[in-house]
């Protein structure tokens, strides 16, 4: 059930990096906040951890790590 709350809360955000211009070193420094409050609130809502094993900030570095091995 997680993976698939994870994945509902992804969809709609896959492509955020087209919406904004970068800015700062690498385009990290200007985090779209906007984005960040989505995850959080998408999360809470659908009764996942933030933290910790499984939790929110787990798979979406696993996505990460995993999208940038494949560029």
């Amino acid at each position: 059930m997680e993976v698939h709350l994870m994945t509902d809360m992804m969809s709609g955000v896959e492509n955020a990096e087209d919406s904004k211009p970068e800015t700062g070193v690498d385009g990290l420094d200007d985090l779209d906040e906007q984005l960040v409050a989505q995850l959080v609130s998408r999360a809470k809502a659908g009764g996942l951890a933030l933290t910790g094993e499984g939790g929110v900030l787990a798979q979406l570095t696993k996505r990460l790590l995993e999208w940038a091995l494949e560029g």
